[in-house]
């Protein structure tokens, strides 16, 4: 067994993004949820995205949190995301493998543009 993969540490995730997805119909339900967050949690609110950017194929922002708080945010974002799409995914040094194989969905699964993710940071 020479080829089997060896586990992950939990010391390699070094924190977690979650990426609010809206459309111009669901931005007013977006907001309220980012200021409900931003109430409740210490938390790094990225900037709105009206356009997709990188692998995102729709407008969203992003909210950026440590480990300790996943657990409460993850709950927190599960009962309260008021019909929005929401992609959490931790941030190790594999960017491609956190949005594509070790991500959270929320709702609905969305086509992410892989390309644009490197392999390894």
């Amino acid at each position: 067994m020479t080829n089997a993969p060896t586990p992950a540490e939990i010391g390699t995730i070094n924190g977690w993004h979650a990426h609010v997805y809206y459309d111009p119909g669901t931005r007013a339900q977006a907001a309220t949820l980012r200021d409900w967050v931003e109430q409740r949690y210490p938390v790094r609110m990225g900037r709105w995205h009206d356009v997709p950017v990188g692998p995102h194929p729709s407008a969203m922002y992003q909210i950026a949190f440590d480990n300790v708080v996943f657990a409460d945010i993850a709950a927190f974002l599960s009962i309260n995301r008021q019909g929005l799409i929401i992609l959490l995914h931790p941030n190790t040094a594999h960017p491609r493998a956190d949005h594509l194989h070790h991500a959270y969905w929320l709702g609905a699964i969305l086509p992410l543009n892989a390309s644009v993710l490197p392999e390894d940071a």
